[in-house]
């Protein structure tokens, strides 16, 4: 084992975990002032829950075992056979209990995606059951099928290439998402009501804590401090800077004034179509990556979503599903085995084998985390009421769910 790859690997885990805090903040500026501690506190319990559940269980049914490339098993449950100097069997220079450490801090964002679609309507109790289940039953199999030894759609199966999570993290969280804002049904008032962001500095301070820990979520995901990690950091701010200057040019030339709103969604667009081919793409390709997720995610947010009038609160889907589902087809466009010898030639270079693979995962992922969705949510009506009384809504999830109000000073509704 190597101590400077092992450091790296530690470091980069640190840099994923202030992630989902930094998503807190981002989601708790996005939504309105009633419901900003409703907003931080759906990262806040997913750092305890999904934790906890990775150590028990988590761990070895993504990456233990292997039943028939879908899920893995219960060998190293409490982590009891992962011993503290055995060498990762995916990567033989860090330790096991580094390669878990890292995985785990993505499974702690990836279920805090979700809770920006249902923001200001699900109940607490609702959505501490439905992280656990979701976790269990979409999140463990689908980055065991997408990562995990033996899994049906990597290099085992299908040949179908993630390097950090689009498909695992993003299309998984934003589709999820997207079903379940469709299963709660729309705000009160959601036709009438003009959308008010109520803390614009929270928003910015939420984007910077997550462009700082995607570094690690990108270039950590080489597992060692090599040039791969160095490619696909760099691969990682140009496409993030190309994604935010895309947003603000569209709103230029659609007449209107380049917000900070517009600034802090155009990064996290662009972090997230650059996620699945960081290390696999060519530099030059993130710029275009970034370019013109920009552009597809702006369209479906601004436009798709008022057609088809889904109520996505945080726009979880347009930024993370569509982002994610775009990342992965540029990745089987742009990739080439030069960079990663695990990838075989996009399109640009004359070969479809990569980019049918990419489509064929990105549609199993979009089923699975549909199906899995729709049995997470049935799950949960089992147990409780998924969605908040109408007098709950309109006071305010902060006071409703949680006896606590961000702002003591502020006794109003909006």
């Amino acid at each position: 084992m190597n101590s400077g790859d092992t450091a790296f690997v530690l470091v980069s885990a640190a840099l994923v975990f202030i992630m989902t805090p930094g998503l807190g903040f981002f989601y708790g500026g996005l939504g309105r002032r009633k419901n900003v501690i409703n907003n931080i506190m759906g990262s806040a319990f997913i750092m305890g829950l999904c934790i906890v559940m990775w150590v028990i269980f988590g761990y070895s049914l993504a990456f233990t075992g292997n039943t028939f490339g879908i899920i893995g098993s219960f060998k190293d449950a409490f982590l009891v056979n992962v011993g503290f100097s055995d060498p990762s069997p995916y990567a033989s220079t860090i330790p096991s209990l580094a390669f878990v450490a890292f995985q785990m801090m993505f499974a702690l964002i990836t279920p805090a995606i979700i809770t920006g679609a249902v923001a200001g309507r699900m109940r607490f109790k609702a959505l501490f059951l439905f992280i656990a289940f979701w976790s269990i039953i979409v999140y463990y199999p689908l980055a065991h099928m997408v990562w995990g030894d033996g899994g049906i759609l990597g290099g085992a199966g299908l040949g179908s290439v993630d390097f950090a999570g689009g498909n695992v993290v993003h299309i998984s969280s934003g589709v999820s998402g997207l079903v379940l804002c469709m299963v709660l049904g729309r705000r009160q008032g959601y036709e009438h009501t003009s959308y008010r962001i109520h803390n614009v500095p929270f928003v910015f301070l939420g984007m910077a804590l997550l462009w700082f820990g995607w570094f690690g979520f990108n270039a950590g995901s080489a597992l060692a401090a090599n040039e791969l990690a160095a490619h696909a950091f760099m691969t990682t701010a140009l496409a993030t800077a190309s994604g935010l200057l895309s947003w603000l040019a569209i709103d230029v030339v659609l007449g209107r004034k380049p917000s900070l709103i517009s600034a802090c969604t155009g990064v996290v667009v662009g972090l997230v179509a650059i996620t699945p081919g960081a290390g696999f793409v060519p530099v030059w390709s993130a710029l275009i990556i970034g370019g013109t997720a920009g552009v597809v995610c702006y369209f479906g947010i601004t436009i798709v979503k008022k057609r088809i009038k889904i109520d996505d609160s945080l726009d979880a889907f347009g930024c993370h599903g569509i982002g994610g589902i775009w990342g992965g087809l540029m990745t089987g466009v742009f990739a080439n085995p030069a960079i990663n010898e695990v990838a075989t030639p996009g399109l640009i270079y004359g070969e479809f084998r990569q980019f049918g693979a990419q489509v064929v995962s990105i549609l199993v992922s979009i089923a699975v985390a549909a199906i899995g969705t729709l049995i997470c949510a049935g799950l949960v009506k089992a147990f409780t009421a998924i969605r908040v009384s109408k007098r709950d809504e309109l006071v305010g999830l902060d006071i409703s769910q949680h006896g606590e109000n961000a702002y003591p000073s502020f006794n109003g509704l909006d």
